[in-house]
This record gives C-alpha cells, sequence and structure tokens, in this order.
C-alpha cells in the first residue's frame, strides 16, 4: 500500500516477486482505520468494475497505552454477484481473514518486542 495516500492500489506479492493489485485504498484515516475495496472475484480473478467489489475497514482501537483492537469488517460481498458465497467462505476460512490477522499480529508483536 503507498503510504499517506487515497485512491491507490494495494499490491499482493509472491514470493518470486511478482506483483498483483487486488486492492484500492477508499479511505485512510490514521491511526484510526482504513477502508479498502477487494477487487476480486468468486472465480479469484481480478475486477475492474468497482460496481462489483466489496469493502475492507479495518478499525484500530487503543485499549490501552500499549494494546490495541483491531477489529475487520468485510462487507458488502453480495456486490460481486453469482457466487458471492464463495468470497465469503474463502475469506472466512483459516487461510482468509484470521491467517492475515494472526501474520499481522506476529509482525506488530516481534516490532514491540524488539
Amino acid at each position: 500500500m503507498e503510504p499517506r495516500r487515497v485512491d491507490t492500489s494495494i499490491y499482493d506479492r509472491a514470493a518470486d516477486g511478482t506483483e498483483c493489485r487486488c486492492a484500492r485504498v477508499l479511505a485512510r484515516e490514521p491511526p484510526h482505520r482504513v477502508v479498502f475495496s477487494w477487487d476480486i472475484s468468486p472465480r479469484w480473478a481480478l475486477v475492474t468494475d468497482p460496481e462489483l467489489t466489496s469493502e475492507v475497514e479495518v478499525r484500530f482501537v487503543a485499549e490501552t497505552a500499549d494494546r490495541t483492537r483491531v477489529e475487520l469488517e468485510h462487507r458488502h460481498l453480495d456486490r460481486h454477484g453469482p457466487g458471492w458465497e464463495s468470497v465469503r467462505d474463502g475469506v472466512a476460512d483459516d487461510a482468509g481473514w484470521p491467517l492475515c490477522l494472526g501474520r499481522f499480529a506476529d509482525l506488530v508483536g516481534a516490532r514491540a518486542t524488539s
């Protein structure tokens, strides 16, 4: 994700270095939240029509001086059209948002202890 900008792209980088634009930043309000599109279809192909994409909002809620709760909402999944349930099931699977949030927690935890 390009820093400090809205309407930029989010890229997924594979182990071989190839990149795929998979989302667009829709709102950015550091340090409280970021909202981005989910530009991947039920067939796991890129979508270019914004009317056929869902939205992901990630909120960062300070609970104490050294503890932040991360809340993730993936909404408007039905915009993906026929087969949208497979998107819902894929992101809810252990290899979907739970995996991403776990990796984020590990990364932030590693930075907090170093």
